[in-house]
């Protein structure tokens, strides 16, 4: 019998936002994973060290001190690389973050979602879980609206159909390790670069699990949230931040021919 997958979180927590949250959901984690590679920034180390006492003492986490924290996209590719170099080759990781992972494990979620993760075999691989119709009406205009234009270019320029910002991505080691060496881009668009070396063999799913996490971890009103994001100008500009660094990546694709 293949071992257990592993998930790889980055925790970014110096408010203990999320760490609760995972301990509420690490019984489920225990019985569908083996485990949880994460990456520890020296600020959540040094504001949370009741936190990191308790996840050194707990086996299921295999923590990793991170060495870079900010753009986040060294953080997270400091991470996967040590994720790739560290198992074997024919471990399955499951790359996401904790918001999403928790949320997809709430009662209205959590049967279709560990559905997915146990139906997961070696030829599926590598997947990217994407956002439903329906988990994408649930998300604040703007983010659709920016990040499909990402969606839509890749579609223009090499007749797929991605999500390069995904939220969460199942590869093996050897494979992750693979792609790791050709990441450049110190932000967030780090994440559509790993697309765009995988996506000529990826396969994809469609989820109602994605659906928008903030207001069950920010224990907001889900309507007023979205309200307030899809009228704020500096959500545009924080999504504008990544989503143009993403189309830049896949312009240069298309012209290097990559």
């Amino acid at each position: 019998m293949p071992p257990l997958p592993l998930l790889v979180l980055p925790l970014h927590d110096p408010q203990n936002i999320f760490y609760p949250l995972l301990q509420a959901a690490l019984p489920h984690l225990r019985q569908h994973f083996g485990g949880a590679i994460v990456s520890i920034p020296a600020s959540t180390a040094q504001a949370q060290p009741l936190n990191l006492r308790a996840m050194q003492a707990e086996p299921f986490y295999r923590l990793y001190h991170a060495q870079v924290e900010s753009p986040a996209g060294l953080h997270f590719a400091e991470l996967y690389r040590h994720a790739a170099q560290t198992c074997p080759p024919e471990q399955t990781l499951h790359l996401c973050y904790p918001d999403r992972l928790t949320f997809a494990l709430q009662p209205a979620h959590r049967a279709a979602f560990l559905a997915d993760i146990a139906s997961l075999h070696t030829q599926d691989l590598p997947l990217v879980f994407h956002r439903s119709a329906l988990a994408w009406q649930t998300h604040p205009t703007n983010y659709h609206q920016l990040e499909g234009f990402v969606t839509r270019l890749g579609e223009i320029l090499f007749n797929k159909t991605l999500d390069y910002g995904w939220c969460h991505l199942v590869l093996s080691a050897g494979e992750l390790q693979d792609v790791m060496q050709n990441v450049t881009h110190p932000g967030i668009s780090m994440v559509a670069e790993m697309m765009l070396h995988l996506q000529h063999h990826i396969h994809t799913r469609e989820v109602d699990w994605l659906a928008w996490e903030d207001p069950f971890v920010l224990g907001r009103d889900p309507a007023a949230l979205k309200a307030e994001r899809e009228s704020s100008p500096e959500e545009y500009e924080k999504r504008l931040a990544y989503c143009l660094p993403m189309a830049e990546a896949l312009v240069q694709n298309k012209i290097s021919g990559q």
